[in-house]
């Protein structure tokens, strides 16, 4: 409608200046005596036209001011939006902060019970979409002092992964359930000495292998697993899952564990990087 009106206004002025016009010479014409057909149609018709003009001008005048309040209603929904989603980008920064502040408490708390370790926090930037890896990218690099196979954590010190890749402000973290990854592990009360290694069938529910333990032990469902530190790779002690099944390998001549991580790899954020250390030989 405001378009319309717009496009036309310049039309509706010269009709009405054009009426205003013959009403006008009609009434000259009449108070200088002529006299005629036109004259006479015109001062029958005067009464009518500029009753007419001026309800023209009324309805001209109302529907610019409805154009003007349109407009100003459409500016000011716009300036509300902006503020909504303005307010709704701070109560999210403002939820990022809070978890954020929770974490880096968690970690402070941890850290205060392992008072050799050099972290460095980072967030994920990307994850990798191919279906043959579990990996991501996080935003620290070699700038920060992280080096290739340092040991990736969450804040109460679940095993997240090992970086994998390094740039100067990049680096990619290989999770414990990618197929690439080992780790030396201990398993159970009794301190099993196993590795956990990942496996392509596995992965795709989230879950990795226990392997590599000598034959005559036996390993129990609910059996907590956690890093050995052997071989300098991975401090001692960080969480890595639980023994959830016991299976047996092609031939039935031995058998593997199958481990559910304690981290839950769907709902990280940030993680913390080990950057050193004390390594137990």
């Amino acid at each position: 409608m405001s378009n319309y009106l717009k496009r036309h206004a310049v039309k509706l002025v010269i009709a009405i200046v054009v009426v205003a016009l013959i009403v006008g010479l009609a009434s000259r014409a009449r108070e200088n005596g002529q006299a005629g057909l036109l004259p006479e149609a015109v001062n029958t018709l005067q009464g009518p036209v500029q009753s007419a003009v001026g309800s023209v001008v009324d309805w001209f005048q109302g529907i610019y001011g409805y154009i003007y309040q349109y407009d100003k209603l459409v500016a000011e929904n716009e300036s509300l939006r902006r503020q909504l989603a303005e307010a709704q980008q701070q109560v999210r920064d403002s939820a990022e902060a809070a978890e954020e502040n929770v974490r880096l408490r968690s970690l402070l708390g941890y850290l205060e019970k392992n008072t050799s370790f050099q972290t460095e926090s980072a967030l994920i930037t990307a994850w990798d979409a191919s279906n043959w890896v579990s990996a991501f990218t996080i935003s620290k690099g070699s700038d920060q002092g992280i080096e290739l196979g340092d040991c990736v954590i969450t804040e109460s010190g679940m095993l997240v992964g090992q970086i994998s890749e390094l740039g100067t402000n990049w680096a990619t973290v290989r999770t414990i359930i990618d197929v690439n990854m080992d780790a030396g592990v201990l398993v159970g009360d009794s301190a099993i000495a196993a590795m956990v290694v990942g496996d392509y069938a596995l992965m795709q529910d989230g879950l990795c292998k226990l392997s590599y333990f000598t034959e005559d032990v036996t390993l129990f469902t609910g059996d907590s697993v956690v890093t050995s530190g052997r071989g300098g790779a991975f401090p001692s002690g960080i969480v890595v899952g639980t023994v959830i099944e016991l299976r047996s390998e092609a031939g039935g001549q031995s058998y593997y564990a199958v481990v559910d991580p304690s981290v839950d790899l769907s709902m990280l954020s940030q993680v913390f990087i080990i950057k050193d250390f004390e390594v137990i030989e």
